[in-house]
């Protein structure tokens, strides 16, 4: 048995050194110091010395996930993966995880629906992406189809809308073919049905400019004209024309830049 012989407050608020019969024998929260009843005086064995440092280690893990948790909202994932680089020994994650849930300090259905409110309101993520992330933070199913909830269909329109015209402009120096493709591919990554791009389309594509077409479809084909010389007669015709049409150009637009320059193509 030893006696405690001195209880030290540290510089850090909420720890306290240990002695034991007039030596430093260790450190603990002072959650724990109220939990075993430590004061002078205390004789203590070899066991209750165990059992003390053994909850003080779980209560500086359970410290750490506290100023974890003060910078940003976070799962249940979120904490036991942190728990487990900062290698904390696995019988403390269950119970460490349980306070937090008690403290209402860790909530996944908060999270998710924090998430999609955040999402909605600062960037133009569509509910795929939305739901991708949230699985990916092992959020269960429900949860995830309540907080989606928010994100109403007039709403995903609003901010399909919003993307669609960004995309556009992005996409601009592009032939409107494919410009609507890339717009429409855009819509998709971004986690939109595809039904979207049709629902907002009419509303944000710009105006066609006929003059600006016809001079980028000139530009286009007078390089791949070039390009394609090795080949002859119907061939070069025929690579010129797919050259085209993957750039997204339309093909009665380039068979007539066929006919007009039928004379003056080398």
């Amino acid at each position: 048995m030893a006696k405690i012989s001195k209880i030290e407050a540290q510089k850090r608020r909420g720890r306290y050194n240990i002695y034991l019969d007039g030596h430093y024998a260790f450190p603990v929260a002072e959650s724990v110091l109220v939990k075993f009843r430590l004061m002078k005086g205390l004789e203590l064995d070899k066991e209750q010395v165990a059992a003390i440092t053994t909850a003080d280690a779980q209560a500086r893990a359970y410290s750490r996930m506290l100023d974890y948790l003060a910078h940003s909202l976070r799962t249940e994932s979120d904490i036991v993966k942190k728990l487990r680089d900062l290698e904390t020994p696995e019988q403390f994650i269950a119970p460490i995880l349980q306070k937090l849930r008690d403290q209402h300090l860790v909530d996944d259905h908060e999270y998710a629906a924090s998430y999609v409110r955040t999402a909605m309101i600062t960037s133009l993520k569509g509910p795929g992406a939305i739901r991708q992330h949230l699985r990916a933070k092992k959020i269960g199913e429900n949860d995830i189809e309540s907080a989606l909830a928010q994100f109403t269909p007039e709403r995903q329109r609003e901010n399909a809308a919003k993307l669609a015209q960004k995309l556009f402009k992005r996409y601009r120096s592009q032939p409107r073919m494919r410009q609507e493709q890339k717009v429409r591919q855009g819509l998709l990554t971004k986690g939109y049905a595809s039904a979207l791009f049709d629902q907002v389309k009419e509303a944000v594509e710009p105006t066609e400019d006929p003059e600006e077409e016809d001079a980028l479809l000139a530009q286009q084909a007078e390089k791949l004209w070039r390009r394609y010389r090795r080949y002859e007669g119907r061939a070069r015709v025929q690579h010129f024309k797919q050259g085209m049409f993957r750039r997204g150009f339309d093909l009665d637009r380039v068979q007539a830049w066929l006919d007009e320059h039928e004379e003056e193509l080398p």
